[in-house]
């Protein structure tokens, strides 16, 4: 497993608990500090799991309009807890985080199959899916990953050229 998803891994059990106790801000501190004692003592996450944390519980309301908005057919408190605090961390990466969109929305997609119900994968991708495509700026954030990173390829290849003939020796 890795750290970010690690990290992610904490903070979904971390916002589940807060969202189940009623969203007490006073409990995000002593929440996190236990998930990690419990689940992950040794791991320094370098303030990941806070970050997404204090920046959902500072952004709920909001993040929660958009759940409201793309999840047409469900009542946000008919949404499984689970899934409802995925969809917070999807959506609070898309929207305020500089992680690459199709990262945040593969990483929400990999906890709901884990820890949310059988069809759980298909509605989170669902609801940021259609985010996703209404929003141009965080496609336009996905496009700009892709064009950086085919310039890196690209330099990559004149820094390191092969000629033809050892291509072919290949």
């Amino acid at each position: 497993m890795s750290n970010r998803h690690l990290a992610r891994t904490i903070a979904l059990q971390t916002l589940f608990a807060w969202d189940f106790n009623g969203k007490k801000d006073s409990d995000l501190k002593r929440l996190t500090e236990e998930n990690f004692s419990n689940f992950a003592p040794n791991f320094d996450d370098g303030g990941f799991v806070r970050d997404l944390v204090t920046g959902i519980r500072d952004n709920y309301q909001k993040i929660d309009n958009y759940i409201i908005k793309y999840a047409t057919e469900w009542p946000l408190d008919q949404i499984t807890t689970v899934d409802r605090n995925i969809l917070r961390l999807g959506i609070y990466e898309l929207l305020y985080t500089t992680v690459p969109p199709r990262v945040a929305i593969n990483e929400a997609i990999e906890m709901a199959k884990s820890f949310g119900g059988d069809t759980s994968g298909k509605f989170i991708n669902g609801v940021l899916g259609a985010l996703y495509n209404d929003e141009p700026e965080i496609q336009k954030r996905d496009n700009k990953e892709e064009i950086e990173a085919a310039k890196a390829e690209a330099a990559k290849q004149e820094n390191n050229p092969e000629s033809e003939s050892e291509k072919k020796n290949n």
